[in-house]
């Protein structure tokens, strides 16, 4: 058993039902309104879902908000690349309703936020694009990750981002 474990206890539901990963400890936890519960670890936030439980990459979380009893997430997935960027969507917000939240909401903040090393806000016709260098749980170093509105045309972005990467990786002489 780890020093973490012994001295704070398994913050684990029994019931909880996901598997995390060898080394994965859960921070914190909070029931949610309809069952299941919010998971916080080190890798991301465990949320409930058809089928079970799952992780969100602190990466992957492009929103978070706390408010009235729930927190309302808003995750991003992959959709391309350009050059070594890569080019994100958001999914629809979901809520998940929490009577008792702990320490479940500042931790949340506090992992989304320290993803972030550097953010970029463009302003392009049809909308903003933002890009962000974000550390990867569980890897060493960032991603460089560009997340555009709906409305921007997604080819300018993709430029954009491709000679983004290309100046990460070949520095200026």
């Amino acid at each position: 058993m780890g020093l973490w474990k012994r001295l704070f206890g398994d913050r684990l539901p029994e019931d909880f039902g996901g598997e995390l990963a060898p080394g994965e400890d859960a921070l914190a936890a909070a029931p949610v309104t309809g069952g299941g519960y919010l998971v916080v670890t080190p890798l991301g936030l465990w949320v409930p879902a058809e089928g079970g439980p799952r992780r969100i990459g602190w990466h992957l979380i492009s929103k978070a908000v706390w408010g009235e009893n729930t927190l309302t997430v808003t995750e991003a997935e992959e959709s391309g690349k350009a050059g070594d960027a890569v080019l994100l969507t958001d999914r629809a917000p979901v809520r998940f309703g929490v009577e008792a939240p702990g320490k479940v909401p500042p931790m949340v903040r506090h992992r989304v936020d320290g993803s972030i090393r550097a953010r970029h806000r463009q302003e392009l016709p049809g909308g903003v694009a933002w890009f962000l260098t974000r550390k990867v749980p569980g890897t060493d170093g960032t991603v460089l990750q560009v997340r555009a509105d709906p409305g921007v045309d997604p080819e300018v972005v993709a430029g954009i981002a491709e000679d983004a990467s290309r100046k990460l990786v070949e520095p200026e002489a």
